[in-house]
């Protein structure tokens, strides 16, 4: 048994699917230690399997990085020095290099570390990884744990998954089923317009759903224009655990690209995914429960990861008829068995 580091240190739902590489780890360690950005430690907080977590800006990552100090970099050594791990994951995404945290972590004296690496790591890696084709993210984290001699334990179904219980919502929620619209996401060309989204609020409620509208604290006046008066407004009233109970409770949640969506995945909801195409939909669409993407995916930004359309009138997600999004509702509201598929409704 050993003590190990897993590293995922972008944004939340990139936390939330490194949850099953994280299990598959601590199955077969005695200590796993999660390092997480800032942006990503709330939700490793809710992951099982981490027994601890680290927080610290990598500039290299962040999308408001910090300049890079001599003393940011030697405090960060020694807190990992100081930990004494055997070994190291560092996950990152297909555009982002795992190899200045492998330096780093050399340097902190971690004798094994492994990453999936298309760049030549010289001594910086003891395990470099390879990933064919374009599996779902999650898949491609666990395949890192398993290259390294990591299993998930047999009942364990590999997907997102969170720390249980939940904090009581009742008094958010109120009585009775009802739909989650999260209208926001991390950067504009992921979400849909304002009236876009109260659009599809109003067709809900239309086909008789009570809508919860969800956002974060900086989200509240997107929030307040999709709820408008039709909707509950939930916007900037919950903590990310409170938001994964309100997300757990529902039949279905619409959600863009974003990290709330993975969370409701992670919560065992099914998801009716508005996803624009500037980011491959089969990596990174909700995984593990069942799952209806909407929206063109193959508008002109595609694969652009573009974070601001650069097309006018946003098409690929403004032109989803709030139809086909009553129509994936009440088709996956229909759904009880977990599935991994993904149906593309374009």
């Amino acid at each position: 048994m050993s003590r190990v580091l897993v590293a995922r240190q972008d944004n939340l739902g990139d936390v939330l699917l490194a949850g099953p590489c994280v299990r598959a780890v601590a199955a077969g360690a005695s200590h796993v230690t999660l390092l997480t950005g800032p942006h990503g430690r709330a939700a490793g907080e809710l992951l099982p399997g981490a027994d601890d977590l680290i927080t610290w800006t990598a500039p290299w990552i962040d999308p408001e990085p910090p300049p890079v100090t001599a003393a940011d970099t030697a405090e960060f050594v020694a807190l990992v020095r100081s930990r004494s791990f055997d070994r190291a994951l560092v996950l990152t995404s297909f555009h982002q290099s795992p190899l200045p945290l492998a330096l780093l972590l050399r340097q902190a004296g971690v004798p094994w570390i492994g990453a999936i690496s298309e760049d030549y790591p010289g001594s910086l890696l003891d395990l470099r990884h390879r990933v064919n084709g374009d599996p779902p993210e999650a898949v491609r984290m666990l395949s890192l744990a398993e290259a390294a001699g990591y299993s998930l334990p047999p009942d364990d179904h590999g997907a997102p998954a969170l720390r249980r219980p939940l904090p009581g919502v009742a008094h958010l929620t109120g009585g009775g089923p009802y739909v989650v619209v999260h209208p926001g996401a991390s950067v504009p060309a992921r979400q849909p317009s304002p009236a876009a989204g109260h659009r599809i609020v109003r067709a809900l409620v239309a086909e008789g759903y009570r809508v919860l509208v969800t956002g974060a604290p900086s989200e509240r006046h997107l929030t307040l224009a999709v709820a408008g008066t039709s909707a509950v407004n939930l916007g900037g009233r919950t903590s990310l655990p409170e938001l994964a109970a309100v997300l757990s409770g529902a039949q279905v949640v619409v959600a863009p690209n974003t990290g709330p969506a993975h969370l409701a995945a992670a919560a065992g909801t099914p998801v009716v995914s508005l996803f624009a195409p500037v980011v491959p939909a089969a990596r990174w669409a909700p995984y593990g429960v069942p799952v209806v993407v909407l929206g063109d995916q193959h508008a002109p930004c595609r694969a652009s990861r573009a974070r601001v359309c650069p097309i006018p009138g946003h098409p690929c997600l403004d032109a989803i008829d709030p139809a086909d999004v009553c129509r994936a509702v009440a088709d996956l509201g229909a759904v009880t068995a977990p599935t991994t598929a993904i149906t593309s409704a374009l």
